[in-house]
């Protein structure tokens, strides 16, 4: 059934919105991937905190009018049938994470691209964003590099204190 008027000027508004809101985008082509894939893909990204949006590209043109036309222009290039786009809400990195992760499980979904720092970022770029450490684990890497040299120095200072215990342990025997 054909959207009338109204709703395409409201799916307009609100692609307008989602794009205004997003730190990174993955366009991706799920032409070929079966419905309970796709419900799979959409419940992994909603616990990480991004969308799956699936439109017309017509609807898609118009809604990346202005600040954005350049980049849709890169990106209709690279795109040759359906497309839906993954939105990066809460963090830059987990679209292009799941989406590659999904991409190896079923080998139907297709990564075509990106928006990545408000620059249109090709397959392989997305790629290699994907293979970053999360947000989390870059975090707890930094804890444990500053953490390092002070545990370092308390087995330091307990060493000190176990060499004099047993130098007093074998003055007692």
């Amino acid at each position: 059934m054909a959207l009338t008027k109204d709703q395409k000027k409201k799916a307009v508004e609100d692609l307008k919105k989602r794009i205004e809101n997003k730190k990174s985008i993955v366009f991706v082509d799920f032409s070929k991937v079966n419905s309970k894939d796709i419900f799979s893909f959409r419940q992994k990204l909603k616990a990480a905190g991004c969308t799956l949006k699936v439109s017309k590209k017509t609807l898609w043109g118009i809604a990346f009018e202005g600040a954005n036309a350049v980049i849709w222009e890169e990106a209709k290039k690279n795109i040759p049938g359906q497309l839906a786009i993954v939105f990066g809400i809460e963090d830059e990195v987990s679209p292009a994470k799941i989406s590659a992760q999904f991409s190896k499980e079923s080998e139907n979904l297709k990564i075509l691209g990106g928006i990545f720092e408000n620059k249109y970022a090709n397959k392989e770029m997305i790629l290699t964003l994907s293979r970053i450490p999360s947000r989390d684990e870059l975090l707890a890497k930094l804890v444990g590099s500053i953490a390092s040299p002070v545990s370092g120095f308390v087995n330091v200072l307990q060493g000190n204190i176990k060499g004099l215990l047993y130098a007093l342990s074998a003055i007692k025997k």
